[in-house]
């Protein structure tokens, strides 16, 4: 399958003034050390610095996705983190995803690159919903604690909207980390920066895994994928984390296996005042698809039963701000809660 990166120059523009800094990489990689230097290091781009020369990638973007690839990707592939990107599995407007050599050091031998659109964050929709308790993150990974930069991001102005960018990016990571270690089925995270989330791929190299949306079990195998993906569910409500956009879309399957996606909306249930109507939403989404491929579920009755089992109060009620009318799930979410 071909996919069309749509670019849009203010975004390059923005990027070639935006430090990227890769942060969070595991103490067990072995590699070159990442100083404070090279983490705080201003990128400047120029058409030398991108010369292929320097990145000689077997992918060969067009002149504008170059630019924004070469951006993102260049402390990571200087770090030694990859030895080159082969070609683009996913694009979209959110984020595009590469297929990566890895060095010879790492036990896998193809990575994947999650690279996010300059402005991916910015017009988030409802995205104070999913912000609500939650820490707001430096370059570095750390929890901003300097008046300025807080006020910048609650202002959303140019310098807040990059901070907030930022983010985003590194809650994400940060959640995938939290969740591996707890046994959630996804996609291992090895490192990220501003803008790049550096993971494992899920494929043969040759085909990509696709989104469980586009798959049609069978009777056995969907009875048994969706008692997974309920077991994952289970797991990240252990360690306090709701994924807050869950659905067949955000769900990889593999060789009849399934890898959950797409975390930087994550929220802490006990931070969050919405946590459990996002989470009955999470829930609604996921019973949609098994119920179209033969399984008889009860999203109410098993978002109420997961939620009290951790001791938690239960508000049942399905907040409209929640729902995108345009989304065929989300419509089936409502239908179901008796709207």
């Amino acid at each position: 399958m071909n996919y069309q990166l749509h670019t849009d120059p203010d975004e390059m523009e923005e990027l070639s003034t935006q430090g990227l800094k890769v942060r969070n990489a595991p103490h067990q990689r072995k590699g070159k050390k990442l100083t404070n230097q090279s983490i705080t290091r201003q990128v400047e781009f120029s058409v030398a610095e991108n010369d292929e020369s320097r990145f000689p990638f077997s992918y060969h973007a067009s002149r504008y996705e170059k630019e924004w690839l070469m951006a993102s990707m260049k402390e990571i592939y200087e770090q030694n983190w990859i030895e080159d990107i082969t070609r683009m599995v996913r694009g979209g407007k959110e984020a595009t995803v590469y297929l990566c050599r890895a060095p010879s050091t790492m036990s896998e031998s193809l990575l994947a690159a999650k690279v996010y659109r300059p402005r991916r964050f910015r017009n988030l929709k409802n995205d104070h919903l999913y912000r609500e308790g939650r820490n707001q993150l430096d370059a570095t990974g750390k929890v901003i604690l300097d008046d300025r930069q807080l006020h910048a991001m609650d202002k959303h102005t140019d310098y807040g909207l990059r901070l907030l960018h930022s983010s985003w990016i590194g809650h994400e990571f940060r959640t995938m980390k939290m969740l591996d270690d707890a046994g959630v089925d996804l996609p291992r995270p090895y490192v990220s920066s501003d803008n790049v989330i550096l993971m494992d791929y899920v494929g043969d190299g040759l085909t990509d895994a696709p989104t469980l949306n586009t798959v049609t079990l069978t009777s056995r195998e969907a009875a048994r994928l969706y008692e997974r993906v309920v077991f994952d569910i289970e797991l990240m409500l252990r360690v306090n984390r709701v994924h807050a956009d869950l659905s067949a879309y955000n769900i990889l399957y593999w060789q009849g296996e399934i890898k959950l996606i797409d975390f930087p909306q994550a929220i802490d249930p006990d931070e969050n005042h919405g946590a459990y109507r996002i989470f009955s939403r999470d829930l609604a989404r996921v019973c949609s698809y098994f119920e179209t491929q033969g399984v008889k579920t009860d999203p109410r009755g098993l978002a109420a039963r997961l939620w009290k089992e951790k001791g938690r109060l239960v508000n049942t009620a399905i907040d409209p701000h929640y729902l995108d009318p345009e989304n065929e799930e989300d419509v089936w979410c409502w239908k179901s809660a008796g709207a």
